[in-house]
This record gives C-alpha cells, sequence and structure tokens, in this order.
C-alpha cells in the first residue's frame, strides 16, 4: 500500500511539470458523464474536435469526470474508452485529471444508464448526476464493489504518463449530503493507495472558502497529496491560495471561471501565474450541460449576454477572444 506523499516528494512532482493550463471538460453532446462514458453515447470524433480546440488555445490538461455505473456494466469496456479517450488527449498533449466520484446531483435524480434525459432549455446543468449516487455513498454494503471500482481504474492506469493526477471524489457533501460522504471519501484515499497508482491524489476543498475549516475540508487537505480547491467567488481566491499554500505542498484550483461574480479570465489568470498555481477552469465548448448559464437559471430563461462558464461556442468560435489570447500568453511564455 503506498503512503501519502511528502511534502518533498509533492513539490518534487510539480517542479518536474508543466503546471497545469486546463478546464474541466464533457464533449458538447453529452449531458452528464454517463452520456460521456456509456457505449451508445460515447463520441470520440467530437472530442477530437474540441480537444484540438483546446489544444490551439493553451491548454494542456483536462479534469474528467467518470461514471461508476458505467463501469460496473462492463468494466473492461468502460477502460478501452478511457483508453481511447487518453489517447486522444495524450496525442495532442494534453493530460488528464479523471475525477472517480462525485456528489453533484444538479438533475435531483441518482445516476442511471441508457437515454439520458434532454436539456431543460434555460437551465444549467439540468441532466447532471453524481456518481456513484446518494444511496451508494451512505450503503455500506455497496462499497465493497465501490473498492473493486477505484482498484481498478487507478491500478489500470496507476502507471499512464497522460494522467497528471488523480482527483478521488469532486465536492463529497454537495447536494445536501453533508458530513453523509465523509466516512466514503477517506475509504476512497484508502483504496486508491492500494492500488499504488504513481500519479498524485487529492480531494478539492470547497466550502468553507477561503478559510476551508470545516471538518470535511480539512479531512480533504490533510489526506491530499496536493492541494486542490474550488473558488468562483474572486474575492476569496487569494485567500483560498494563502489558505492551501500554508500545507507546504503544491496547489491547484480545480475549478473556477464564474464571470457574472468577477471571477474572469483576465483578473485570475496572473494571480494564478505569480502563485504558481495550477488551474482548471469550468467549461471548454457550450453544449447540453448549458453550463453557460447561471446556477441560479430557471425553465425558459434566455442565454444570458455575459456567460457564467466555457469558453467556445459549440462552432469552436471563442465567447471571447481576449480570453484565448490570454490564456495563450501564460501558456506560449511559460
Amino acid at each position: 500500500m503506498r503512503k501519502q506523499w511528502t511534502v518533498e516528494e509533492a513539490n518534487a512532482w510539480y517542479s518536474a511539470i508543466d503546471p497545469s493550463r486546463g478546464c474541466n471538460y464533457l464533449p458538447r453532446t453529452a449531458i452528464n458523464s454517463t452520456e460521456m462514458w456509456q457505449a451508445c453515447t460515447f463520441d470520440p470524433q467530437t472530442i477530437r474536435q474540441e480537444l484540438e480546440w483546446a489544444r490551439q488555445a493553451g491548454y494542456n490538461s483536462v479534469r474528467v469526470f467518470m461514471q461508476f455505473l458505467v463501469w460496473q456494466e462492463d468494466a473492461d469496456s468502460f477502460k478501452r474508452r478511457l483508453e481511447q479517450f487518453l489517447s486522444i488527449a495524450g496525442g495532442l498533449g494534453i493530460q488528464t485529471v479523471p475525477v472517480l466520484f462525485d456528489d453533484c446531483a444538479f438533475a435531483g435524480k441518482e445516476p442511471y444508464l441508457g437515454k439520458q434525459d434532454d436539456p431543460v432549455q434555460g437551465v444549467h446543468n439540468s441532466g447532471w448526476t453524481p456518481s456513484p449516487g446518494q444511496t451508494r455513498v451512505v450503503d455500506r454494503t455497496a462499497w465493497e464493489e465501490l473498492a473493486l471500482y477505484i482498484q481498478d481504474v487507478a491500478g489500470s492506469f496507476g502507471g499512464d504518463e497522460r494522467i497528471l493526477y488523480w482527483d478521488l471524489y469532486n465536492e463529497p457533501g454537495n447536494s445536501r449530503m453533508g458530513e453523509a460522504s465523509m466516512a466514503l471519501m477517506e475509504e476512497a484515499f484508502n483504496w486508491a493507495r492500494q492500488a499504488g497508482p504513481e500519479q498524485p491524489l487529492t480531494v478539492a476543498a470547497w466550502r468553507d472558502g477561503p478559510s476551508f475549516s470545516g471538518i470535511m475540508s480539512k479531512k480533504m487537505l490533510a489526506l491530499s497529496d496536493i492541494i486542490s480547491f474550488h473558488c468562483y467567488e474572486q474575492e476569496q481566491m487569494e485567500g483560498a491560495i494563502t489558505r492551501c499554500r500554508s500545507y507546504g505542498r503544491p496547489v491547484i484550483c480545480s475549478e473556477w471561471l464564474r464571470r457574472t461574480t468577477g471571477n474572469t479570465v483576465a483578473d485570475t489568470l496572473p494571480l494564478f501565474a505569480r502563485e504558481q498555481v495550477g488551474w482548471y477552469n469550468w467549461g471548454l465548448v457550450a453544449g447540453r450541460t448549458q453550463t453557460y448559464l447561471d446556477w441560479r437559471s430557471k425553465e425558459g430563461d434566455p442565454t444570458p449576454k455575459t456567460w457564467q462558464h466555457d469558453i467556445f461556442h459549440a462552432d469552436g468560435t471563442a465567447y471571447d477572444a481576449a480570453e484565448i489570447e490570454m490564456i495563450q500568453l501564460f501558456a506560449f511564455s511559460h
């Protein structure tokens, strides 16, 4: 069983890599992680096209949500599709950060296989479902299979240089789960370390910003090999970075970009560059997730003039060409 990385090991790893300039990625044809990964809707042609746009814009990494149910249905086929994704991304010089669990449940339902609901017009992320699902998070009889899932995926790709690091659990406690998710989050670290991947492990602090003082936040930060966090409020960003720096480990902001609150490319990238913080903005191409809409959007709302997330229109044109120029500036000046 691999132990938590030392501070020295983590910082040596970070000094040897090209700092991440990434985005949270789903193809525009997928409404959630199930639709992205299941056989009937996996879309390598669109993925290749969009990741080419990302490469041209200066991105070098993508954070990608996995779905336990798709693995459970056919683990070998799921891993073949993940291999295909890594081949496409890696061929473009883009590394991948897999996210194995996720508590976000914007759709208000458990994950399910087969045809996914169509987007609700005007609603942000109307079809997003969690992984493995809220009932499994608290049902310990399901954990044996959850352990196999993490160990199979992290074990199979644990020596793959196309994977930058493992994000074990996105926003544990979201969707009103609270501290009920903490035990599974801790076990996720144990299971992954038993698999022994060569890449570092993390779970991003996301609540109680910028101090991240809650019991779950402190636990996930204490267990992580590298420190990651989410921040969509610009006035909290510097404080969040300072708090994360206190652990002495590399720092990555794995979710940001909320233009409607001043959390913009123009204001944030210079700060990340100065503080040597890796980053992943939310969204690449406007699509079925409709994350260009505000979190508070309601059914029937029109597309706003100011997008909340996302970088490109569905045809590959930039939402704001100045943003692309700034990303390229930091990419090519590194």
